[in-house]
């Protein structure tokens, strides 16, 4: 026993024991099994204690994100469409399900049926039904009158085949080839935070990393060939740029070539990659090069993170596509012409774009497992689902604790507080427009009938970065005393003040 206690305070010793060199090796193998195990539940034990999402057998590979993990979740999307927003790029809102004629045409169908999920629905033709002049179908029943089929079956009743996009890609090809383009108009960046559903096999389910439900902070370009390394390096700079808010620093860029069967010529795909090596070494960052293990539509950069416990995920992405455009005949006009030497008719050159796709977090949900982990529970206050909680020291402050947390959460505590109502003939419509225009914080209100010791120990426990105290003095002179979790040193702050504080550190992600 005294050798088997001396392994983990003086293992050279042990090791070198040879008798017990076996043992040595085989405690150390069960240790560092333990321990990766516990390394694995650690994201979940913290997103437990702090109640940021659950799971259930009734929509395996769902996430049902409850108040506190949808603040985290809210606050990633909010950031993101800040960074999109600086790097040019519009968001869109796209449908969740398409007929099987969108995935046949992009070749998903052929390629990853089996990895999507499938719809079926059979549609009726309502004989009775007028056409209105713009070519659509009023609704000509009420809510509680079911439609009813009268006429002669026809193909329209024919079962039809949906699928739930699992990505984002044909979706917006659809909507890039609805308008005519110019070279002008070039590059369109697309984003969509729309849900993807992924039919994963069930025992490859875990928690936030492999799900079948999941969003992604997608993007698309549309580009001409010579603005390629361009957008590479702009998305390469978004990359960097977030990732360091985060203090994610361990990350690498992995380029992925040609491989052996691909779609479109050989002159495209060198000088693409030409482009996408120029635009990594331009990131001044190191890179490595994946030979060969590109897609068959085009060569990309993968971008891996390493976790604390140096395991690497991969999150964001680039992906370069000669195919897809072509599949949806997707077309810009040059600036060039040819003119018919018969009848003189001048026709514009047309070309096919580029497409670009991008993702900077990738999976939101992977993301933000890999941030529970990163920052081990204890969230940066820009980012804490749980910023303050305000305690009232006993009964007689509960309304005025309840005013100051209306107005640093937004939310009316309708047990003490109530908002105008409107006079503007409506009677149940509340008017809070100052809403729109005010910014908030993620606040609680402990007033359970605790002692402020034990609530203030519950805050700390629970990871709420500030603890805002009020009492006699503090509902006399209108002031706050507030305290971090880490520190007993108080501050004594008016409202304006607190709000002020709140916001500086939210600017400067902190």
């Amino acid at each position: 026993m005294s050798l088997i206690k001396s392994a983990f305070w003086r293992p050279a010793v042990f090791s070198t024991t040879k008798p017990a060199a076996w043992l040595y090796a085989r405690l150390m193998s069960t240790a560092s099994k333990k321990n990766a195990t516990s390394i694995a539940n650690e994201g979940k034990t913290i997103a437990n204690k702090q109640q940021l999402y659950v799971i259930d057998h009734l929509s395996p590979g769902s996430i049902f994100f409850l108040p506190h993990g949808a603040r985290i979740f809210n606050r990633l999307v909010e950031f993101m469409r800040a960074q999109q927003r600086c790097y040019g790029f519009e968001e869109v809102v796209t449908p969740l399900i398409y007929k099987d004629d969108l995935w046949k045409t992009s070749g998903h169908w052929k390629h990853y049926k089996d990895d999507m999920f499938q719809v079926s629905a059979q549609h009726h033709k309502d004989t009775t039904a007028q056409t209105t002049s713009e070519g659509e179908t009023p609704e000509t029943t009420t809510p509680s009158e079911p439609h009813t089929h009268t006429g002669p079956i026809s193909d329209e009743d024919a079962l039809q085949i949906y699928g739930l996009k699992p990505m984002n890609c044909p979706g917006h090809c659809v909507m890039y080839s609805k308008h005519p383009h110019s070279f002008r108009d070039l590059p369109i960046r697309y984003s969509d935070f729309s849900p993807l559903h992924r039919n994963e096999s069930s025992g490859a389910l875990s928690g936030l990393t492999r799900v079948r439900k999941f969003h992604q902070d997608d993007g698309h370009i549309f580009c001409l060939p010579s603005q390629i390394q361009a957008e590479i390096e702009g998305c390469l700079k978004m990359i960097q740029a977030s990732y360091s808010v985060f203090k994610l620093n361990e990350f690498r860029f992995v380029l992925s070539t040609r491989p052996e069967s691909y779609a479109g010529s050989l002159e495209v795909w060198d000088k693409a990659e030409e482009n996408l090596k120029q635009a990594l070494n331009n990131s001044g960052r190191e890179w490595e090069l994946n030979p060969g293990d590109g897609a068959f539509y085009g060569p990309k950069i993968d971008i891996l993170v390493k976790d604390n416990n140096g395991k690497e995920h991969q999150t964001a992405t680039i992906q370069l596509d000669f195919q897809l455009p072509q599949n949806f005949h997707l077309k810009y006009v040059t600036g060039s012409s040819t003119t018919d030497s018969a009848t003189g008719a001048i026709t514009p050159v047309e070309e096919t774009p580029v497409l670009i796709h991008r993702a900077i977090f990738g999976s939101l949900e992977r993301f933000m497992a890999i941030l529970i982990d990163h920052f081990n529970g204890h969230w940066p206050f820009w980012l804490n689902p749980r910023q303050a909680v305000i305690i009232p020291i006993a009964s007689r402050h509960h309304e005025y604790a309840s005013a100051i947390f209306s107005q640093l959460s937004g939310k009316y505590n309708f047990k003490y507080t109530y908002p105008s109502v409107s006079t503007s003939g409506s009677t149940d419509a509340i008017v809070l427009p100052e809403l729109l225009h005010s910014r908030y914080f993620n606040v609680d209100l402990f007033d359970a009938d605790e002692t402020v010791g034990a609530r203030t120990r519950r805050a700390i426990s629970e990871g709420y970065s500030y603890i805002i105290v009020v009492g006699d003095k503090e509902m006399e002179d209108r002031k706050l005393s507030i305290r971090t979790r880490e520190s007993r040193n108080t501050q004594y702050l008016d409202i304006d003040q607190t709000i002020s504080m709140f916001s500086q550190l939210e600017d400067a992600y902190q």
